[in-house]
C-alpha cells in the first residue's frame, strides 16, 4: 500500500509540474502584473473536499476564502455534481433569444420568494461583473424609455468592488484597481467608504454616520437628482476588507434614493446565498428593499458560473406603461438562463434551506468571537466581520492606524506562513480576509484561527528581524 501511495504521489507531482510549465507558457492569470503577465504559475490545487482543498504537493489546506467567497456548501457535494450531470444529459443548452427552459423559471420563482420588497423578476448572467453591468444598463434603458436621457450618473464608494467589466469596474474604489486601467469616469461619482475603522480620529460612530449621509445629500444637491440614475453599494464591502457599515446608514441612504428617484442597487454578489446566514442580506440583515439586487458566487456555490439581477416589479410596470412599447432592451448573453447552472442553483438552494442557513446562523457568532481574539496580537489593528465574513487588518501603529509603510505585502507574508501550516488565506495588502465554506464546524474554526494566529506571529518575527517593524 505504501508503494501505491508513493506512486500516486509521484504521478500527482508529475501532473503538477506539467501544469505549472503549461501555465507559464500559455495561461494568462487574472489580475497579473506587466512584468509577469503570461509567464507565471500560481498555487496549483488538485482536489477539494468539504472545507478543505489539496495542493499539488499533497498538502491539505483549509479553504479560508471558500474559493472566491463562493463555495458555500463546501467542496465535493455529490448532490450538485449529480444534478449537473443529469441536467446536461437532459438539456445541455438552449438559446435564450427565442426559447426557454424550466429550471430557469423555477429558480426565478424561488429567488423572488426570498427577495425583499417587490423584487420579483430575475435576469440571469454568467457572474457578478455581468450582473452589475446588467443592472447599470437596465438603469440606462429605464431612464431612456421614461424620457430622462440625462439621468445616468452612478454613485459608488471608496473601497467598493463591483467587477471587471467596463461599467462595473468603473465603480471600483479599492487601491490599485484603477491605477493602470481605463473606465467610464465621466459616469461615476465616488463617495467615502463607510469604514468605521478609518473614520476621522475622535469622531463617534453616530457622527460618522451623519457625515456619510450628509455627504450623500450634498452630492445629490450639487450634481442634481435629475442627473443621477443609480447608487450601487455592497451591504458589506467584501473585497474592500469586509467593511461593515455603521448601524442605520444603509436605511438612510435608501430613503434618500427613494426621495430623489435614484435607483438603489444592492450588490449582493458576495453576501447573498448564505454568507450572512440568509439568502439575501438586504432585507433580512439591513432592513432595506432595493430597486435591484445583483447576485452570483454562492448561488451555485461555485459549481457552475451563474449570476443575475433581481428587478423591482414597479420598474417593470413603469416600462410596460410607457409610451414606447417598442423600446428594446438590447442586452443579453449567450449563457443567460443556462439550464445546467439554474438546475445546480436549485439544488444548492435546497441545501441552504434544508440546514446550511441555520448552521451558518448558529456558528457565525463563534466564528466572529474566535477571530476577534487575534486583536491580542500587536500587529493586528482590528478584526471585523459579519456572518461568515471576517477581516484581520494589520497596522504598524494602532493609534495612527497606518498600514505598514515599509511592507505593503504583509498579507502575502501571512498567507505564505499559513499555507505552510495548512490554511489558505485571502491576502489584501495589509489585510487577511476569511470567508470559509458555510459548513465549517466550531472545531474547524478553532483550527483555522489557530493557524492564522501562528501565521501572524511568525510574520511579526520576520518583520522584527528585517527591521521593518518593532511592534
Amino acid at each position: 500500500m505504501a508503494a501505491v501511495r508513493d506512486l500516486r504521489a509521484s504521478e500527482a507531482a508529475d501532473i503538477g509540474d506539467d501544469a505549472v510549465e503549461l501555465a507559464k507558457r500559455h495561461l494568462i492569470q487574472p489580475w497579473p502584473y506587466a512584468g509577469s503577465v503570461g509567464a507565471e504559475a500560481r498555487a496549483l490545487i488538485g482536489e477539494g473536499d468539504g472545507i478543505y482543498i489539496t495542493d499539488s504537493t499533497g498538502k491539505r489546506l483549509i479553504d479560508g476564502p471558500a474559493g472566491m467567497w463562493c463555495v458555500n456548501v463546501g467542496h465535493r457535494r455529490e448532490e450538485l455534481a449529480r444534478v449537473m450531470y443529469d441536467q446536461a444529459m437532459a438539456l445541455s443548452y438552449n438559446t435564450p433569444w427565442y426559447t426557454m427552459n424550466a429550471p430557469s423559471a423555477e429558480l426565478a420563482k424561488r429567488i423572488a420568494g426570498h427577495a425583499p420588497g417587490d423584487l420579483s423578476h430575475v435576469f440571469y448572467t454568467t457572474g457578478g461583473s455581468s450582473a452589475v453591468e446588467t443592472a447599470l444598463r437596465f438603469m440606462q434603458f429605464y431612464n431612456n424609455v421614461r424620457g430622462r436621457p440625462e439621468k445616468k450618473l452612478i454613485l459608488s464608494r471608496g473601497g467598493a468592488y463591483h467587477g471587471s467589466t467596463y461599467l462595473s469596474a468603473s465603480l471600483n474604489g479599492r487601491p490599485r484597481d484603477r491605477d493602470w486601467m481605463d473606465g467610464a469616469d465621466e459616469l461615476v461619482i465616488k463617495l467615502s467608504s463607510p469604514d468605521p475603522f478609518r473614520r476621522p480620529h475622535g469622531m463617534s460612530l453616530a457622527a460618522f454616520t451623519d457625515f456619510l449621509v450628509d455627504q450623500f445629500l450634498d452630492t445629490v444637491a450639487r450634481v442634481g437628482a435629475e442627473k443621477i440614475g443609480a447608487f450601487v453599494g455592497e451591504p458589506v464591502q467584501a473585497s474592500g476588507g469586509v467593511v461593515v457599515p455603521p448601524d442605520g446608514y444603509l436605511k438612510r441612504i435608501r430613503q434618500i434614493c427613494r426621495d430623489n428617484d435614484i435607483l438603489y442597487v444592492s450588490d449582493e454578489v458576495v453576501t447573498a446565498f448564505g454568507r450572512l446566514g440568509h439568502v439575501f442580506a438586504s432585507g433580512d440583515m439591513f432592513g432595506i428593499d432595493p430597486d435591484m439586487i445583483t447576485f452570483a458566487k454562492g448561488v451555485t456555490s461555485g459549481y457552475f458560473p451563474l449570476g443575475g439581477v433581481i428587478i423591482s416589479e414597479r420598474l417593470l410596470e413603469e416600462l410596460r406603461r410607457s409610451n414606447h412599447p417598442d423600446a428594446l432592451f438590447g442586452h443579453g448573453l449567450t449563457y443567460t438562463s443556462h439550464p445546467v447552472g439554474c438546475a445546480v442553483a436549485l439544488k444548492n438552494l435546497d441545501l441552504l434551506e434544508e440546514g446550511v442557513l441555520a448552521h451558518t446562523q448558529d456558528v457565525a457568532p463563534y466564528f466572529q468571537a474566535q477571530l476577534k481574539t487575534l486583536e491580542e496580537l500587536p500587529l493586528v489593528g482590528e478584526v471585523r466581520g459579519l456572518g461568515l465574513m471576517g477581516c484581520v487588518e494589520c497596522v504598524a501603529d494602532r493609534e495612527s492606524k497606518d498600514p505598514l509603510q515599509l511592507d505593503k505585502d504583509v498579507g502575502k507574508r501571512i498567507d505564505a506562513h499559513c499555507h505552510e501550516l495548512g490554511l489558505l488565506v485571502r491576502p489584501l495588502i495589509n489585510m487577511c480576509v476569511m470567508s470559509p465554506p458555510l459548513v465549517i464546524t466550531r472545531e474547524q474554526i478553532d483550527d483555522m484561527v489557530g493557524i492564522l494566529r501562528e501565521g501572524i506571529s511568525r510574520t511579526m518575527d520576520d518583520l522584527r528581524k528585517e527591521g521593518v517593524w518593532r511592534g
